[in-house]
């Protein structure tokens, strides 16, 4: 099962990823961490982006194509995978439909959490993380529950970094759901309300019971 993820900041959308990739057992795939990877290793494609990272820019479309194209290589992609974070824009969409046709692969199913922006601003402007395994709480939590490390907040999560992020993510990234619409792939699903319902419902969604 291929999945493509979707949430604007705040939405919820990492906890869902974590619950997919359990249920399914198949890898959650975010483009940072794919990046980060290659910069560790020292690999050519990160030998290029990481200057660009380091100057706070986006790499090219080139770039993340070739990096998503090794990724999805790898064995452990086989029985399927959650693409979280790519794409972002929609000629980066297109890009990826190429590379998923040349891999023999195809999406089963993009499923978006939409969460009003003023909601999405109070979850953010409080919103601690863990420095070590990056997992994120809300506020008042007084330590991680993985490894006891002490929480803060990221200096992107204050409140006047929080709004720009939710208007660039409206303005580039929801665009690319009218590109799967197309195809009758996209589930859209409430994000407010328990995790625990929104799971059930993103878990329908990834099974094909709800269309949008």
């Amino acid at each position: 099962m291929n999945l493509l993820l979707y949430g604007a900041p705040g939405s919820g959308k990492g906890t869902q990823a974590n619950m997919l990739r359990s249920h399914f057992g198949i890898p959650h795939i975010a483009t940072g961490d794919m990046l980060r990877a290659e910069i560790a290793a020292g690999t050519p494609l990160g030998r290029q982006a990481q200057p660009i990272l380091a100057a706070g820019k986006y790499v090219s479309d080139d770039i993340m194509i070739e990096v998503v194209r090794g990724r999805l290589g790898r064995p452990d992609c086989e029985p399927g995978f959650i693409m979280d974070g790519f794409p972002r824009t929609v000629p980066q969409a297109v890009a990826l439909d190429g590379l998923m046709a040349d891999l023999g692969k195809r999406f089963d199913r993009v499923i978006y959490l939409e969460v009003p922006v003023d909601e999405l601003l109070h979850r953010l402007s409080g919103r601690l993380v863990c420095p070590q395994c990056q997992r994120t709480y809300p506020p008042q939590t007084s330590a991680c529950e993985a490894d006891g490390s002490e929480l803060a907040q990221r200096e992107d999560d204050k409140p006047e970094a929080v709004r720009p992020r939710i208007e660039i993510y409206l303005e580039k990234t929801v665009p690319v759901l009218d590109h799967y619409r197309g195809g009758g792939l996209v589930s859209e699903i409430d994000g407010r309300g328990t995790i625990e319902d929104i799971s059930r419902q993103v878990l329908a969604a990834a099974n094909g019971k709800v269309r949008a």
